[in-house]
């Protein structure tokens, strides 16, 4: 269960205010940068754990030091040798964003014409425009749509124009980062990024028919999925989604060539769409359609003119919600959506004050809506908010689209242990601890901490991080003296998917530390 308590304690102020508070904060790092040469002995259950992966001690870089301001230092390894992050790099992210932004932020889909409502016909084209909302999922589009038909609008004698042009991005191959197009995981950002780009396949065993029967959603417009696929008895369910031999080759039709295992029971297979260009013109008539309502004309991408009338606004969940996705699921498409959001911020207007409570609206009044988002302004924005929050002895991450999906991504483990030090004394600084995943208990890191005699299950609040030959964690740990620390640690190597029971075994020690 959550500690409420452990949250109140890691974020009460200290009796100091504002940029004072920041500035203690800001430079606690360096004081401790000074013995960046140090090296401590390795805890022996974390050298066992790297000596049986067959990977040495130089692989690992970490951290361990209190919360307070004192930064007392448990254990430094290799804490100012830069590493790549995996996806721990959402925590530079989404503590940008609670900053930058307020914890209450929201984004807007806002649905335009530019005819006329009478009699539930729309005459004209309705124009739907993104605004960059990272969990613009099925629930909200039609909770979307029943709000545009109660104001009137259930028949489009026009166009549904999809407006994308909040982002400006590059032409991005889904495929290019690991050669696995169809996993959701590599879904591309998109200021109308519409149910993640995916297609939920649902096979549900009809034993009497000898079949699985296979549902889909959402409804997509031009997409044929085959209703059903025999179903193999005796078979383990092992490599269902292999044994199935779905073809995904053809953009309007998904195929089985196989047989699926009855012993599977129900299962899902979320795949990304082969086409996701086409994705959201597609998904959009179909939920459209499916909500009752019907269009004489096309779905497709376009620009809104500027002589329009708003019909409807979809707000967003808040900011605090959604980097609990980001955070305790590691989900890319939404890190990365945030990260350009950031990157929509005029940089002069970035300059406010470290640790001021975000008034609410104010951070969409600094939003510049004729900036469009691109990576290099959102890089250019966090650098800038790193150099102010941190100081410029504090050497700053190397940051590409912000999610950890990358090979380009560096940080310090003494950069990160320094953010996380910050964010335990902000004042949203309960919402951001709060999207961590909690040690064998939630997202993530519920594989970490299993042992029953585990002392940091459920007493670790952690960011866990997996790229091939990296892995990593950084977080909270609630130990057994009563102190509160900041433990960071990172494993590059080829065998570092082996060696994650080091990281595991760094959780314990601390939780375990006795004064």
């Amino acid at each position: 269960m959550f500690d409420i308590d452990f949250l109140r304690r890691v974020t009460a102020l200290r009796p100091v205010r504002g940029l004072v508070l920041s500035l203690l904060a800001g430079l606690a790092l360096p004081a401790c940068a000074q013995m960046a040469g140090r090296s401590d002995p390795l805890p022996p259950a974390v050298l066992a754990a790297m000596s049986r992966a067959q990977v040495p001690a130089s692989a690992l870089s970490a951290l361990v030091i209190s919360v307070d301001p004192d930064a007392h230092e448990r254990l430094r390894h290799r804490a100012s040798t830069p590493v790549n992050p995996a996806s721990v790099m959402k925590l530079v992210t989404t503590y940008a964003a609670i900053d930058l932004l307020g914890s209450d932020f929201t984004w807007n889909t806002r649905f335009y014409t530019d005819g006329t409502v009478e009699n539930g016909v729309l005459r004209g084209n309705l124009y739907v425009r993104g605004g960059g909302d990272p969990k613009f999922v099925l629930e909200r589009i039609q909770e979307a749509y029943l709000a545009l038909q109660a104001k009137g609008v259930r028949v489009i004698l026009g166009d549904m124009v999809l407006d994308h042009s909040a982002f400006e991005l590059p032409a991005i191959d889904p495929g290019a980062f690991d050669g696995e197009a169809l996993r959701p995981y590599n879904a591309t950002p998109d200021a109308l990024l519409v149910n993640f780009k995916s297609v939920i396949l649902t096979f549900q065993p009809d034993l009497a028919n000898g079949v699985a029967r296979v549902v889909s959603e959402p409804p997509m417009a031009g997409l044929a999925v085959d209703a059903s696929v025999p179903l193999s008895r005796g078979t383990a369910c092992g490599d269902w989604r292999g044994t199935v031999q779905a073809r995904f080759d053809d953009p309007n039709r998904i195929r089985f060539e196989g047989r699926y295992p009855q012993v599977c029971g129900e299962l899902k297979w979320p795949v990304a769409y082969q086409q996701p260009a086409s994705y959201a013109a597609r998904a959009m008539e179909g939920l459209w359609r499916a909500s009752g309502g019907s269009i004489t004309g096309q779905v497709r991408d376009g620009t809104m003119p500027a002589e329009v009338q708003l019909l409807h606004e979809a707000r967003s969940l808040p900011l605090s919600e959604v980097i609990v996705d980001v955070n305790q699921w590691s989900n890319n498409v939404m890190a990365q959506q945030v990260f350009l959001t950031l990157g929509q911020l005029a940089p002069p207007q970035t300059a406010t004050p470290v640790l001021a409570v975000v008034a609410p609206g104010s951070a969409a009044a600094r939003l510049v809506p004729s900036r469009p988002a691109r990576f290099e302004y959102s890089r250019e924005v966090v650098t800038d908010w790193w150099k102010r929050t941190f100081g410029p002895r504090v050497p700053g991450p190397v940051l590409d689209n912000g999610s950890g999906l990358s090979r380009e991504e560096r940080i310090t483990p003494e950069a990160l242990a320094g953010l996380l030090r910050h964010a335990a004394r902000h004042p949203q600084g309960v919402q951001f601890v709060q999207s961590l995943s909690i040690a064998g208990v939630s997202g993530t890191a519920a594989r970490l901490a299993r042992g029953g005699q585990s002392a940091a299950r459920g007493n670790a609040w952690v960011k866990t991080g997996t790229l091939r030959d990296v892995t990593g964690i950084a977080g909270y740990v609630n130990a057994a003296n009563g102190a509160r620390y900041v433990v960071v640690g990172f494993i590059n190597h080829p065998n570092a998917s082996a060696a994650r029971p080091a990281l595991d075994a760094l959780l314990e020690w601390t939780a375990l530390l006795p004064d």
